[in-house]
């Protein structure tokens, strides 16, 4: 059945129902909730990803209004799950038959809202959204500037909004065009984030493996002797053993 949690509290209820205080431990130590660490302070119920994306599911229909009152929640699966009820609907939203330009904006602009609002503080966060919300409404149909959009939030001092300008290139690899990767991976190839490091590396791995080997190869050749040891590590996941080892030793 789909369609019976349509509101935020109904379904907050049922995924807390669903939450294990074990579970809620380990997801505490495994997103480093403690002082200082990147997660510091947030709050879990202990509720497994495909667990949250079904009861999505069963909100299939659920207002941008609703959704967003849970990315308001201080619990972390609340937020995925508005954030996953926005993306349901952008991506209703994209497809032929439902096709609507004016929601798909409407969309857009709210997860950007939330993203500089700080709701969007986690990296499976970004990871669920960024490359829809952001990435799919850039590459268009109707294309849009990318620079607007991905220049602020690539040269933020917040960690998610850095994560979203990167993470939103993979739509455009997807569809054959390294360009927007090749261009914020460059950009930042500085950050002292090992999360970004990693968002950085599987980017360009993605280069590799979706849309131009040669680009990818390219990119390294110039770049790899500044790379982070993790983000290099990543991006050459793929490639022949021989030729990793070679752009390693530089």
């Amino acid at each position: 059945m789909t369609g019976e949690l349509l509101s935020a509290s109904a379904l907050a209820a049922a995924i807390d129902a669903a939450g294990s205080p074990e579970l809620a431990a380990g997801a505490a130590r495994f997103f480093q909730t403690g002082a200082g660490q990147y997660g510091e302070g947030d709050v879990f119920v202990g509720v497994r990803v495909p667990v949250t994306r079904a009861l999505v599911r069963r909100a299939a229909g659920m207002p941008p209004q609703e959704a967003s009152i849970l990315l308001d929640s201080r619990v972390h699966e609340h937020r995925l799950a508005g954030l996953l009820a926005l993306v349901a609907r952008y991506q209703r939203a994209t497809r032929r038959r439902t096709r609507d330009d004016a929601e798909r904006d409407a969309l857009h602009a709210r997860y950007l809202a939330a993203v500089r609002a700080g709701r969007v503080n986690g990296w499976d966060l970004v990871d669920a959204s960024a490359e829809w919300l952001v990435g799919d409404w850039l590459l268009g149909p109707p294309a849009h500037d990318l620079a607007p959009v991905l220049d602020p939030l690539a040269a933020s001092p917040v960690l998610w909004e850095r994560r979203v300008a990167m993470l939103a290139t993979f739509a455009f690899t997807k569809a054959g065009d390294p360009g927007p990767a090749l261009t914020y991976a460059e950009r930042l190839l500085g950050d002292r984030e090992d999360l970004m490091h990693k968002a950085v590396g599987w980017m360009l791995r993605e280069v590799g493996k979706r849309a131009d080997v040669g680009a990818l190869l390219a990119f390294l050749e110039e770049n790899a002797p500044r790379m982070p040891r993790t983000t290099l590590s990543y991006a050459t996941e793929h490639l022949d053993p021989a030729e990793r080892a070679r752009l390693r030793r530089r």
